[in-house]
């Protein structure tokens, strides 16, 4: 086992370049990790010893001593998502104990706190730049959320409570992502897929076919069937939206809200486990609740700033939310239909209603939407916006699947200042659903030269079929360029501390900035017509299609404002008010909460929050409501790029480039709030939110 810790042999160990994912196997992960953790520790001590107050002798050699994790672990999370295999995940799960040990270790050292304090006390401190002084007060306060504090028995409860919450975020997301792979329908009749769009009769054709449960060798078609239906949202969301049998319709939904609430795979009795371990950790430190603790790390300043925040925008949404379903009412009962509407009706007449309202369907806009012509579309925008150059690199790049591609990034300059992946399609087999941005590699210095950041931009579109390009909805567009927005903000940063670089060190509920902002040029026309062309005759979008599209974006905003705010509100009580302990069970929170926020009544059997992956396997815990305050900015930072002119070439280029110099170069190494108001001139307000959402 030994020999496979040396670099040459263990892709994981590779200290330069890219990583090797091509080559990165689950029997590389134990022996790699054992050899990190021993000379990690090594580290740790001589760090620990010779800990001095300065930040050459403190923080720069704890900057080093991740490194080398960077490179080794970093990869096999990514893996994770994106080729899940039950040997993967076990080699994963084998370690992460120790690795949470070690991770705790270091923020629990206290010869590193107390220098970090001494440091923070001393004549040093003003020597600091702004992005070393932030680092050193959020190691600070890490340390102190990480039980630095702590002593003898309370500590060593703190440390069995991490190893217990990680292991249980695991079996949480595990349990979600086999419950959602156990679910089959298979539909043989060609009645039950009348209504359904071309692409869904492919997606569930092509999805028969690669089943690993098929027992016999029939070759699905497009045409013919079978069609088969999963719970994965590109799949569950269209069958919603175009299957006209409603009894198969309930029996999908009801499957999609009680994934992961039953048998081995049921979380129902996780959930008050998490809740309750982070409610003692909460009370360890000092906390009244949970939530306190995420808040200490956010942009928000208080419980109470947050729920006015939700109040104020669930309020202007409350009466159209109602009057949205009433207007869903009425066109179902004028269609013939004589059952009032419930839950898995409303996605399929919100879906009638929409094509009659606007007369297009997501059908018809897909063939303008080729990824190719999206990618141009987006990397002119950006090019436009702040300078830079996007170009794909075809060889020499180790990648783990051959749909995955590789794109450098370049200044005005011509220098190269940034990299990143792009996998764009669905893989329901072996990735994870939804959409996401994750850093490969971080800004840095390395050895005396700037290690350049790379990104990992992953979504779950759907596929090329035969000869057809991959053509994407148009809620597809706006997730790619929502992504990107995430992925400009770790590329572009200036700051070379990697605590403060890209969304390093950004607080959560100013993490979205960038990426809400990113889609509201999906609205406009330049932008949007410059790549909606059609696949197969080049044709640009018509006018009357993207004004279609414009009036469709507040088709149900107010329901879906109300959504948001009913998860935001449902999380942060979870983790302020309820008493896991209590006679009230968490649904019963859903349920109170959903009088005020969503306009048709929770079932009974609703299970969501058991496959609500955010807030008990992610990192959303507590900050759900972080979407939406990021969203009150985003859309104040769009109103800057308004209120200059969007048709006046240089104030946009002029506007653009001081977006890039604030938000997204100075990362983590200022404030959001000071870094906002440097850009927008004033505060946020929720203005230009509701303005934007149809709601004022």
């Amino acid at each position: 086992m030994d020999q496979q810790a040396t670099s040459a042999d263990n892709p994981l160990l590779v200290s330069e370049g890219l990583p090797l994912f091509d080559r990165i196997e689950p029997h590389h992960i134990h022996p790699a990790v054992q050899a990190l953790l021993k000379q990690s520790q090594v580290n740790l001590k001589k760090i620990e010893e010779e800990a001095e107050p300065t930040w050459e002798g403190l923080l720069q050699p704890l900057e080093e001593l991740d490194h080398p994790w960077e490179r080794s672990w970093g990869p096999v999370g990514h893996l994770l998502g994106v080729k899940n295999t039950p040997e993967l995940r076990e080699a994963y799960e084998s370690v992460l104990p120790e690795i949470v040990a070690f991770s705790l270790s270091v923020k629990q050292s206290k010869p590193i706190y107390d220098a970090m304090k001494s440091l923070r006390n001393s004549s040093k401190w003003d020597e600091l730049n702004n992005a070393q002084q932030r680092i050193v007060e959020k190691h600070l306060l890490s340390a102190e959320l990480a039980g630095i504090a702590l002593t003898g028995e309370q500590l060593t409860r703190f440390n069995e409570i991490a190893t217990e919450l990680s292991s249980l975020a695991t079996n949480f997301a595990n349990n979600v992502l086999d419950a959602t792979k156990a679910f089959t329908l298979i539909i043989t009749d060609t009645e039950d897929v009348a209504g359904f769009p071309e692409s869904l009769k492919q997606l569930t054709a092509q999805s028969y076919n690669t089943w690993d449960e098929k027992e016999d060798d029939t070759e699905a078609t497009p045409e013919q069937g079978p069609w088969r239906i999963s719970l994965d949202f590109p799949c569950f969301g269209p069958f919603m939206q175009h299957c006209r049998n409603r009894t198969l319709r309930e029996n999908v939904y009801r499957a999609f809200i009680t994934r992961a609430s039953e048998g081995e795979v049921d979380n129902t009795p996780l959930i008050p486990q998490i809740l309750k371990l982070r409610k003692e950790k909460a009370e360890l430190l000092g906390y009244a609740n949970f939530a306190e603790i995420s808040l200490a790390e956010k942009m928000a300043p208080s419980i109470e700033a947050v729920l006015e925040m939700e109040e104020r925008l669930r309020s202007a949404a409350w009466d159209a939310g109602q009057q949205d379903l009433k207007d869903l009412q009425t066109f179902a009962a004028e269609q013939g239909e004589t059952e009032p509407i419930i839950q898995w009706d409303f996605a399929f007449w919100s879906e009638r209603l929409r094509e009659q309202r606007f007369s297009y369907t997501d059908e018809e806009l897909r063939p303008y939407f080729s990824l190719e012509k999206v990618l141009d579309g987006l990397f002119q925008l950006v090019n436009r916006l702040f300078g830079i150059t996007v170009t794909p690199v075809s060889t020499g790049i180790p990648l783990w699947n051959e749909e995955v591609r590789y794109f450098q990034i370049a200044n005005e300059e011509g220098e190269t200042i940034a990299g990143f992946y792009l996998d764009p399609y669905a893989r329901p087999a072996d990735k994870r659903g939804g959409a996401w941005m994750d850093d490969c590699l971080g800004r840095k210095i390395v050895g005396g030269k700037v290690q350049i950041p790379v990104a990992h931009l992953i979504c779950n579109s759907t596929p090329p079929v035969g000869s057809k390009p991959s053509l994407m909805t148009f809620r597809e567009v706006e997730t790619l360029f929502h992504e990107f927005g995430h992925g400009l903000q770790h590329m572009l940063t200036t700051i070379n501390e990697a605590d403060a670089a890209g969304i390093n060190g950004v607080e959560w509920d100013a993490v979205e900035l960038a990426s809400q902002f990113m889609e509201n040029w999906c609205y406009h026309k330049p932008t949007l017509l410059g790549m909606a062309k059609h696949y197969e005759t080049g044709e640009t979008l018509p006018d009357d299609l993207f004004e279609k599209i414009k009036a469709a974006r507040n088709y149900q905003a107010a329901t879906q404002m109300l959504r948001q705010n009913q998860f935001g509100i449902v999380d942060l009580k979870l983790h302020s008010e309820f008493d896991p302990d209590g006679p009230q069970t968490v649904f019963d929170v859903q349920r109170d909460v959903g009088q005020t926020t969503t306009v048709l009544p929770m079932l009974p059997e609703d299970r969501f929050l058991c496959s609500f992956q955010h807030i008990f396997a992610g990192g959303y815990s507590a900050g759900y409501f972080s979407y939406k305050w990021a969203e009150v900015l985003s859309a104040d930072a769009f109103s800057a790029f308004e209120d200059a002119g969007l048709d006046d070439e240089q104030a946009v280029i002029e506007t653009g480039r001081r977006f890039r110099d604030t938000i997204l170069a100075m990362g983590g190494s200022r404030h959001p709030m000071e870094l906002f108001k440097e850009f927008r001139g004033r505060e946020p307000s929720p203005e230009p939110l509701l303005r934007h959402s149809g709601l004022i």
